[in-house]
């Protein structure tokens, strides 16, 4: 199970799931910032999956003006494949503004839980369960139905975006964290991952919402 989720973990999807804002947070300092050339970057073994999120990101972002690149087409593999130091990282974050990047936004699996929903009625407020009758009646199926109980996975995913271009502590722009409900299927559920993100963006006004 481990290693499966070591694999999987970071956009297994499924076409009717859903990624849902947690919480986020804006640097006052970065009021109308907006990026000029962001570096799209996850953190996950799968490179499959890296590169599809990677790519729908970057062209989210082009189609609304702004220049991006992916993390799988920037860093050698020997970047990811090996154990950076600091000074290593901060070597490559020199290269990347020699060559006009000025943010790079990075998402990474922060874990994930099993969560388990009644499928049965849950219509408390109903004139029929103010007697005990009909409310015994609607949910003795406890007893008699295994899959009266569904259980399913939420992961919960973290996007920061950093400004390149500042050498201070204060460099992060925004962070936000996401849950991606029960994922299976890769294609749909990074779509909506990405359309999730960019919305966020935008109502944050560090993207156009043309």
């Amino acid at each position: 199970m481990k290693n499966w989720v070591i694999i999987f973990v970071f956009f297994i999807l499924l076409s009717c799931s859903s990624t849902r804002i947690n919480e986020s947070w804006r640097n006052p300092e970065y009021v109308n910032y907006q990026p000029s050339k962001v570096l799209i970057l996850g953190i996950t073994p799968n490179l499959t999956a890296r590169k599809i999120y990677e790519e729908k990101l970057k062209l989210a972002f082009i189609h609304k003006g702004v220049m991006a690149n992916e993390g799988t087409t920037i860093f050698k593999r020997s970047f990811t494949n090996l154990k950076q130091t600091e000074e290593d990282i901060e070597e490559q974050i020199d290269t990347l503004l020699e060559k006009g990047y000025d943010a790079i936004l990075i998402s990474a699996v922060k874990g994930y839980e099993n969560r388990i929903t009644y499928r049965g009625e849950l219509l408390r407020n109903d004139i029929r369960f103010n007697r005990f009758g009909p409310y015994y009646y609607l949910h003795q199926d406890v007893y008699f139905d295994d899959e009266i109980y569904q259980e399913y996975k939420v992961y919960h995913i973290e996007i920061s975006l950093y400004d390149l271009k500042s050498k201070t502590e204060k460099s992060l722009v925004w962070v936000a964290s996401y849950d991606i409900i029960d994922p299976k299927k890769i294609k749909a559920t990074i779509k909506d991952c990405v359309d999730a993100i960019v919305s966020s963006l935008e109502e944050e006004g560090i993207l156009p919402l043309n």
